[in-house]
Parts: structure tokens; C-alpha cells; sequence
């Protein structure tokens, strides 16, 4: 991290996506207020805006992503095990 750049916590990010989300703050109205560059406001609100993924399920792109990579790990998990057992089944 750049010795300049601010750090932001968790918390405050998600309670400018939610003022966004809620239709009341453009990008401009919250960059003014909390001196927020647009650039970071936008990152932030695609980021962790709910995406619906049922009825009653939603997740956010930072939660997509990170279970993307979950299910490759697993699949390439899953691949060595076969490629084990295979081996093990022809040594017996």
C-alpha cells in the first residue's frame, strides 16, 4: 500500500454501498461528503453490492469470486484424489 493512500474499514465501505444502494447519495453527493474518490465509490459499490441469487439468497461479487475460487481448488482437489486412487487401485 502507498505511504499516501487512506485505508477505509470494512464497515465504513458497506455503509457507503448502502447509501448508494438505497437511491437517496450519487457518487457525486458521497465523494463531497466523505471525500471518497469516484473511482474508489464505484469499485466499492460493485464489489459489494448484493447480487440475487434466489428467492431468498443474495451474494456479492466479492463472495462470487471468492467461491469461484473455492470450486477450483475443489476440482482440482478432486482430481489428484482420483488420480490417487487409480494409482492405489492398481498396486492391490
Amino acid at each position: 500500500m502507498a505511504k499516501n493512500q487512506k485505508s477505509y474499514t470494512p464497515e465504513f465501505k458497506w455503509q457507503i454501498v448502502d447509501l448508494y444502494n438505497a437511491g437517496r447519495t450519487s457518487y457525486p453527493q458521497l465523494e463531497r461528503e466523505y471525500g471518497v474518490n469516484r473511482s474508489t465509490l464505484s469499485n466499492w459499490v460493485k464489489q459489494l453490492s448484493p447480487i440475487k441469487v434466489s428467492e431468498e439468497e443474495t451474494v456479492t461479487l466479492k463472495e462470487y469470486k471468492a467461491l469461484q475460487k473455492e470450486i477450483q481448488r475443489l476440482k482440482i482437489e478432486n482430481e489428484k484424489l482420483k488420480k490417487a486412487t487409480a494409482i492405489f487401485a492398481k498396486e492391490q
